[in-house]
């Protein structure tokens, strides 16, 4: 079981990372900003047309604001940011998972690698039985600290996935007050 959680948390934590680079080599803040000028500006068509080729999940979440306006454009900001929030949150929860599994199963070696040395105790002949006792502490010894390393190397990607995921928050909700501001505005100079 530990060897399946640490294949487990290898596989997510790298893919995690991986995701949280090619998402910051995505990031085109001017490409929003200006988005939001056009917007500013009665151009909305051109916000969302600019939009539309930018990568940027900010950029993709005001095209589908702006192109959605009509009926509800804060409905709309909050359906498309929600949808890129959870490609952000993916495999976190299996992430959690293991790095809280991982430190279980490390004890639960030790208490059955106890149970063996405890059990060739039982004999009377400590010295006929040394091996077994030997092999049990050993069981004990390296089933806890496999389960710690396992959590520990998990721990790292899963913080710095938890700051990505609170950066990208931040950044929705900077961009939903943008683009309220500058809505807000159109509605003032008509």
């Amino acid at each position: 079981p530990i060897i399946i959680v640490s294949f487990i948390t290898i596989t997510v934590a790298i893919e995690r990372v991986i995701f949280a680079i090619r998402e910051a080599m995505t990031r085109e803040p001017e490409v929003v900003e200006k988005m939001l000028e056009k917007v500013e500006a009665r151009d909305a068509e051109g916000a969302v047309a600019l939009g539309r080729k930018s990568r940027d999940f900010l950029a993709r979440i005001l095209v589908y604001s702006l192109t959605h306006r009509e009926h509800s454009l804060h409905n709309a900001f909050v359906r498309a940011s929600n949808q890129e929030l959870n490609r952000y949150q993916q495999g976190m929860s299996t992430l959690d998972t293991c790095i809280t599994m991982a430190p279980l199963l490390g004890l639960l070696g030790t208490v059955t690698g106890m149970m063996n040395t405890f059990g060739a105790l039982s004999g009377g002949d400590i010295s006929a039985a040394a091996g077994q006792i030997t092999g049990g502490v050993a069981e004990a010894l390296i089933a806890t600290a496999a389960g710690l390393a396992i959590a520990i190397c998990g721990l790292l990607p899963y913080n710095y996935m938890n700051a990505k995921i609170e950066e990208a928050k931040h950044d929705v909700s900077d961009a939903q007050n943008a683009l309220e501001l500058s809505m807000g505005k159109l509605e003032a100079n008509r």
